[in-house]
């Protein structure tokens, strides 16, 4: 019984952290307020207020909305993992085409291949 009571407990507080960095991406980085984020993600701020306080979890679409609007990651939302390399590297790839890119990717590819073989 005891780690099903210490399971709920790492959840909530998950959940806690995972307000607090939605709260601190539409104050500090998109300087929205609830209802103006809810709306451009698909709830209500009342809503968004009881995702922040750690009370709410947003749903797929509403992540997906928020990660096309803050350029973060799923996995910076959701879990606090650092995505500054995701955002980085989308930076330097502007300059390029995707036919460029994927070029390089294969190229990159032909490299590891090779590297593993020795």
């Amino acid at each position: 019984m005891e780690k099903n009571i210490e399971n709920i407990d790492v959840e909530k507080i998950e959940q806690i952290e995972r307000g607090k960095r939605i709260r601190d991406i539409r104050e500090k980085e998109l300087k929205m307020k609830k209802t103006q984020l809810g709306k451009e993600i698909g709830i209500s701020g009342q809503f968004l207020g009881l995702v922040e306080s750690g009370k709410g979890n947003l749903v797929y679409k509403s992540v997906k909305k928020l990660m096309d609007l803050s350029g973060h990651s799923s996995d910076y939302i959701l879990y606090g993992l650092d995505d500054s390399v995701i955002k980085e590297t989308k930076k330097c790839l502007e300059k390029y085409t995707e036919k460029e890119i994927i070029q390089a990717m294969n190229v990159i590819k032909e490299i590891t291949l090779f590297i593993k073989e020795k």
